[in-house]
C-alpha cells in the first residue's frame, strides 16, 4: 500500500515542478512583452518561495486540526487558480500574484507531500522513499524545460501557465480521491507537549538550512546555465534541452542514491562527493563544448543526494510533532528561496555574465555539507535524562 501511496504522490508533485519552471522558461518573452530586468525575472521566481516565509508554521499547526489529505487538495487547487491568473495576466503584477498564490500552494503541498511519505516510510525505506517523492520536482522540471519552450513558442508565453494548471488541478482530484493515511501514528496533541525541544529545533534548522542551500542552487543551476550555453553560441532550445538531462537524469540517479544510503550508509561520504561533483559540473559549463559533460555529472552525481538530504527533516522530529517540525523546516527553505533568485538576478544585471551567478550556486552547494554535518553530530548524541 505504501508505495501506491508513494506513487500517486510523486504523480502529483510533478505539478510542482512544472508549475514553478514556467518563469525560467519564459523569461525572454516576459522580458520583451513586459520590459523587465533580470533582477525582476529572479523576484518572480522567488515570489513563489515568498509564501512558505509566513504561512510555512501556520500550515504546519493546521495539520492538528485538518487532514493531510484536504491541505494537499488545497494546496494543489491554489496552484492551478495561481497559474491561470499569470497566465492570463494582462500586466506584469499579475503575473506576480498568480505566483504568490501558486507559491501558497506550493508550500501547503510541499509540507504535507513531505510528512505523508515520512509517516507511511517511517523506519523502513525513508531516504528511498522520500529520494523517489523529492525526484518527482525535477521532473516536472525536466518537463518544463522542454515542454513550455515548445509551448511558447507554438502558441504564447501564456500557454506554459495554463498547461500547468490544468495538470495541478487534475492532481488535486486524484489525490482527494485516491489517498488514504498511515496507520497506527501517534495523534498530534494540542499544548505544550507539542512543542519542539531544543535538540528538535537544532536538528530542524540544520535540516533545513542544508536542503535549502541545496535547492536555492539548482534553481541557480535552472535559471542561469542555458543562458551559459547560449553566450557560448548554442541555440536557446538546444541549450536548455543540453541543461534539462541532467534534471531527467538525476530522477533515476536520485533514486539509486536513496537506495544506496539506506543499504550501507556512508551518508556523509554521499553528499561530500556528490557535492563536490555538482561545483565541478558547474566550472565545466563555462568550458567550450563541455555543455553535455557537465550536464550529466550534474544528474548522476551532483543532484543524486536530494532525498538523503530531505529525509534528514523526517528523522529530526517524532510524529506526533513531525508537522510542527515540517512547518519550521519549509519556513528555512522558502527563506533560502525568496531571497537567493533576486540575489543571483541582481548579480547578473550588474555583469551581463551568466556563470558569474553560477559561482554564486557554487558557494551554496559547499554549504551543504557542514549543515548535514551539524545534524548527524547532534542526532547522534543521547538525549539527556530529564
Amino acid at each position: 500500500m505504501r508505495w501506491r501511496i508513494l506513487v500517486l504522490l510523486c504523480c502529483a508533485r510533478i505539478g510542482l515542478g512544472f508549475q514553478f519552471q514556467t518563469v525560467a522558461s519564459v523569461d525572454g518573452d516576459l522580458v520583451a512583452t513586459f520590459g523587465f530586468s533580470y533582477t525582476e525575472i529572479g523576484l518572480l521566481i522567488g515570489l513563489f518561495m515568498f509564501p512558505g516565509l509566513v504561512l510555512a508554521l501556520p500550515v504546519g499547526f493546521a495539520g492538528r486540526y485538518l487532514s493531510d489529505r484536504f491541505l494537499s487538495v488545497v494546496g494543489l487547487g491554489a496552484l492551478a487558480i495561481g497559474g491561470v491568473l499569470s497566465g492570463l495576466a494582462p500586466e506584469g503584477w499579475m503575473i506576480g500574484l498568480g505566483r504568490v498564490l501558486s507559491g501558497a500552494g506550493f508550500l501547503v503541498s510541499s509540507l504535507y507531500f513531505t510528512k505523508m511519505v515520512a509517516d507511511w516510510f517511517e523506519g523502513r525505506e525513508i531516504a528511498t522513499a522520500m529520494s523517489i517523492l523529492v525526484m518527482s520536482w525535477p521532473f516536472g522540471i525536466a518537463m518544463g524545460q522542454i515542454g513550455h519552450v515548445w509551448l511558447a513558442h507554438e502558441y504564447s508565453w501564456r500557454a506554459p501557465f495554463l498547461v500547468a494548471a490544468a495538470y495541478c488541478a487534475v492532481a488535486a482530484l486524484c489525490v482527494g480521491v485516491f489517498y488514504r493515511p498511515a496507520r497506527d501514528l501517534p495523534v498530534a496533541v494540542p499544548g505544550i507537549a507539542a512543542n519542539l525541544s531544543g535538540r528538535e529545533w537544532i536538528l530542524i534548522s540544520c535540516a533545513g538550512m542544508a536542503w535549502g542551500a541545496f535547492n536555492a542552487a539548482y534553481v541557480i543551476y535552472l535559471t542561469f546555465a542555458p543562458e551559459t550555453l547560449e553566450q557560448l553560441g548554442q541555440p536557446a532550445l538546444r541549450a536548455a534541452t543540453i541543461i534539462s538531462i541532467g534534471s531527467w537524469l538525476m530522477i533515476v540517479s536520485g533514486a539509486l542514491c536513496g537506495q544506496i544510503a539506506d543499504r550501507f550508509g556512508r551518508r556523509d561520504t554521499i553528499l561530500v562527493v556528490c557535492m563536490s561533483a555538482a561545483i565541478v559540473s558547474l566550472m565545466l559549463l563555462r568550458v567550450p563544448d563541455t555543455g553535455e559533460m557537465a550536464s550529466l555529472l550534474f544528474g548522476i552525481l551532483g543532484m543524486a543526494p536530494a532525498g538523503v538530504i530531505i529525509a534528514l527533516a523526517g528523522q529530526a522530529v517524532p510524529p506526533e510533532r513531525r508537522a510542527l517540525g515540517m512547518g519550521v523546516f519549509f519556513t528555512i527553505y522558502h527563506a533560502f528561496n525568496a531571497i537567493i533568485p533576486p540575489i543571483s538576478g541582481a548579480i547578473f544585471d550588474r555583469t551581463s555574465n551568466p556563470h558569474d551567478p553560477l559561482v554564486f550556486g557554487m558557494i551554496l552547494f559547499a554549504f551543504v555539507v557542514p549543515f548535514a554535518l551539524i545534524f548527524r553530530r547532534v542526532k547522534s548524541r543521547p538525549l539527556s535524562s530529564p
